[in-house]
């Protein structure tokens, strides 16, 4: 199973007309690791952890062990208010259910990201590199 299908399962119902809400969620959780995206790249995305006092679950997901869970809750506290009302308008999903799904499908995809246990010295790569290599001809 393909890493956007795995996405897609932890979402839940695979009913197709979700399919367009499911596509645009995973852009935005790229969106939010990209080199040039809305959080500075996964450097930024870390820092944004580590503010929260979050630090230890996303390195977790960086490093070779298990995945620390992110709540829901833990998830709107790092992001704000600010990224999760963007989300949601660009996804269809309310805040609420913006977190809860980008807090079951983040782990996994920095996880696939950083095999080495660690982020790479040049970030993730742009917008455009991670959409290929996760969405191959879905975008």
């Amino acid at each position: 199973m393909g890493l956007l299908d795995k996405a897609f399962d932890m979402l839940g119902d695979n009913h197709l007309p979700l399919m367009d809400s499911r596509t645009r969620l995973l852009q935005a959780a790229l969106a939010l690791i990209a080199n040039n995206g809305q959080t500075g790249g996964l450097h930024g995305l870390v820092e944004k952890f580590q503010e929260a006092g979050m630090g230890n679950v996303i390195r977790s997901w960086i490093g070779s062990g298990p995945n620390v869970a992110l709540t829901t809750t833990q998830m709107e506290q790092v992001l704000g208010e600010g990224h999760l009302q963007q989300i949601a308008e660009e996804t269809g999903y309310t805040e609420h259910e913006a977190a809860e799904h980008l807090s079951e499908m983040l782990p996994d995809l920095i996880d696939q990201l950083t095999p080495s246990g660690q982020v790479p010295q040049g970030g993730v790569g742009n917008m455009s590199a991670l959409l290929d290599h996760f969405m191959g001809g879905y975008h």
